[in-house]
């Protein structure tokens, strides 16, 4: 796979949604929320967001905090529960809710009662259709408990953050679980029904290795993960304070990035993984692989998906709803957060409305991201064509009438190519991170 390090030098969205939330402004708020959610018919995913961790990672990027104090925790969980009802309550009879994934932070930070509690409130507020469910797991934090509890709910899917399992690496990220904490919640999970199990890795870690990360993708495979997500560590210490904590200076630099992206590639394909958009690996069976291998893949704010619904509904604070012509982001603040469900107020309070032109060119970049390939028009292609010639000189790209087609060799390049279409973008490092 050849490296150009002059076509990565700028750093992309990772394009979770168009327009990006780096758009996202308080024009757009609790009317536009309601008013949303009011036009919404058909089938639609909801993202519920616990945004608690028992320990906090150095290199977290996410909105959560620590579960030390249960009567913050607790209070956080009641305006969880009336937004629920808030929402539900908005919903038209024809709406049919067919997914529901639970992230954060840590789902199973908070207790297994709790979670029965929460999935109580859902079947009694939403128009639940026999959805698929799916959560987020901490391993180092997941109770025997927990195996009952999502079986007898029918938690089918789940995602574990493994991120590395060389012991180096883990004292220098702030996240410390030994292999056999891996494999007791990996056989823990198998024994609740989870039939589609992903794992979390990571690449450019202060002071990894080739041979760290192979090992890592090894152990991963033996365990047998059905889906292994291999995502780029994000240095960003002037965004997220607590990656002060993490040795800067130890970092791979951008071509040991690249090296291990591809060795991960080749290592994980070897082992009959088949790839999904650009750091996506799912075993051949896996609804995931299945939805690469159709042209059905789709991309949403929980990444790569073969989630077909129109509509994602975010609860909870920070989370995220995407609307055919909006999105909207609730209060980040969980004290703001409760305060107004306090009220019965939505707690839409970011956001960014849909141009006319956004659909078109949000599905370019779908596409190309999803599928390796995007229609895209002969007059787009002719204007665009000083930029794309960069990449179609190297053998990344090809144009095919109206087709832009990334070749083999420019996978690692999705992001960079898709963010060419982006009227939106940028050039800033504070905004975006790197595409590799």
């Amino acid at each position: 796979m050849a490296y150009h390090p002059d076509l990565l030098a700028r750093p992309v969205p990772r394009y979770t949604s168009f327009p990006t939330a780096a758009e996202f402004s308080g024009a757009v708020g609790g009317a536009d929320h309601a008013a949303a959610l009011d036009r919404v018919r058909g089938d639609v995913s909801l993202y519920v967001h616990i945004p608690f961790c028992e320990q906090i990672c150095w290199y977290c990027g996410c909105n959560t905090s620590r579960t030390n104090r249960e009567e913050r925790l607790s209070s956080y969980l009641d305006a969880l529960h009336r937004e629920i009802a808030l929402v539900g309550a908005a919903l038209g009879r024809d709406v049919r809710v067919r997914r529901i994934a639970f992230g954060g932070g840590s789902p199973n930070a908070i207790s297994p009662l709790a979670f029965v509690r929460l999935i109580d409130v859902l079947t009694l507020h939403m128009p639940l259709r026999q959805p698929v469910l799916s959560i987020e797991i901490d391993p180092r934090t997941l109770a025997p408990e927990w195996a009952m509890v999502l079986r007898c709910v029918g938690v089918t899917r789940a995602s574990l953050g493994v991120q590395t399992l060389a012991p180096h690496l883990q004292q220098a990220i702030g996240r410390i679980q030994p292999r056999d904490t891996i494999e007791r919640s990996t056989a823990l999970l198998r024994e609740a029904g989870i039939t589609s199990l992903n794992y979390d890795l990571m690449y450019g870690l202060p002071g990894q290795s080739d041979a760290d990360l192979a090992d890592s993708l090894a152990g991963a495979v033996d365990l047998g993960a059905d889906r292994i997500a291999l995502f780029g560590y994000a240095h960003v210490p002037h965004l997220i304070p607590r990656q002060k904590r993490i040795d800067g200076s130890a970092l791979p630099d951008q071509a040991a990035r690249f090296r291990m992206a591809w060795n991960g590639w080749a290592q994980l394909t070897a082992a009959g993984y088949d790839p999904v958009g650009f750091d996506h690996f799912a075993l051949p069976a896996d609804a995931l692989a299945v939805a690469a291998a159709e042209g059905t893949l789709r991309r949403n704010f929980q990444g790569f998906t073969e989630d077909q619904a129109p509509v994602l509904i975010g609860l909870g604070a920070s989370a995220i709803s995407q609307f055919p012509e909006v999105i909207v982001q609730n209060e980040k603040n969980a004290g703001r957060y409760r305060m107004l469900l306090s009220q019965d107020r939505l707690p839409g309070a970011l956001g960014v409305a849909r141009s006319a032109a956004d659909p078109a060119t949000g599905l370019i970049i779908e596409h190309l991201l999803c599928r390796g390939e995007a229609k895209v028009g002969h007059d787009r292609l002719v204007r665009m064509a000083p930029d794309l010639a960069l990449f179609a000189e190297r053998g990344l790209v090809a144009v095919e009438h109206d087709w832009l087609v990334l070749r083999t060799g420019g996978l690692p390049y999705a992001r960079t190519v898709a963010a060419l279409f982006d009227p939106y973008r940028q050039d800033s490092l504070r905004r975006f991170s790197s595409a590799v």
